[in-house]
């Protein structure tokens, strides 16, 4: 064939069988608001056309398999040559200082704490990693190391921009996926949020101490003020997504009883299910 190489038609993937393909079938890939930031952070980096590429190649199952791990996602992508390429993204995780500052702050919040509790990623846990000054997600394209064999000198390539996308939609299965990326697995949150919660410093006051408190007279004038401004509790007003039933088990230790060799919670969680069902059954 005549002519300069970038005249030639694109080189056609090797279609497989068995790689892991998108569940978006058009549009946008992502549908929880932490996966649809994630992409838009690779977009806002002039990524866009790049990831359009990749796309493509997520819906048609050409990543052959994915692992994700404490700073690191490792995949394979079958593109137009016999071998896989091997693909690496990579992210610095925390380390143990600025984790235990994000775990006092989401602590701190029942609300952050019930919903990670639930399985639910709170919107505002952005702005808490944001004011430890340990971003959530990566603020620049060089907090991200992106590495292919293929030889496509562009970063990221199609076989990474898949990979990205199968990402995406990781994080829409399990939100705990983007805090173990960074560092931290959901068990280890959530063990750490519960020692945090009974811990005095997270309230309890240990028996003995007496706590002296200023008289309700003095604090009448700050007794109705609201803890959040205005703005805050106006972004709020949606109407909440319904709690687990089984949330209440989950937010304490489970106490140290156990029937027929399991744990007390563990025998109650189906009785909390059948009677969230109950309810939800309409009346005839």
């Amino acid at each position: 064939m005549s002519g300069h190489w970038d005249e030639w038609p694109p080189a056609r993937p090797i279609r497989v069988e068995g790689g892991i393909k998108a569940r978006s079938k058009r549009g946008a890939i992502g549908e929880q608001w932490w996966s649809r930031r994630f992409i838009g952070v690779l977009e806002s980096y002039g990524m866009s056309g790049r990831l359009a590429r990749g796309r493509s190649y997520a819906r048609a199952g050409q990543v052959l398999d994915f692992e994700l791990s404490q700073g690191k996602v490792t995949a394979r992508v079958q593109g137009s040559r016999p071998r896989p390429y091997q693909v690496r993204i990579g992210v610095l995780p925390l380390t143990t200082a600025q984790w235990q500052r994000v775990q006092q702050r989401l602590a701190g919040q029942a609300l952050f704490r019930a919903k990670l509790l639930a399985g639910e990623m709170p919107h505002e846990i952005e702005e808490v990693f944001g004011e430890c000054g340990t971003p959530l997600f990566p603020r620049l394209a060089s907090d991200l190391d992106m590495r292919c064999s293929c030889p496509d000198w562009e970063v990221p390539c199609k076989h990474l921009a898949a990979v990205c996308y199968v990402l995406a939609e990781e994080f829409d299965r399990d939100p705990f996926a983007m805090l173990a990326w960074r560092g931290k697995g959901r068990d280890d949150l959530l063990a750490a949020l519960r020692q945090i919660q009974g811990s005095p410093a997270a309230g309890t006051v240990p028996d003995g101490i007496d706590v002296q408190a200023p008289p309700l007279a003095e604090c009448m004038e700050a007794f109705w003020s609201p803890g959040l401004s205005p703005a805050r509790l106006r972004a709020l007003a949606t109407a909440p997504a319904p709690a687990a039933p089984d949330l209440l088990l989950r937010m304490f230790p489970p106490p140290p009883v156990q029937v027929r060799g399991q744990d007390l919670a563990e025998v109650l969680a189906p009785a909390y299910q059948r009677l969230a069902a109950d309810d939800q059954e309409p009346e005839l």
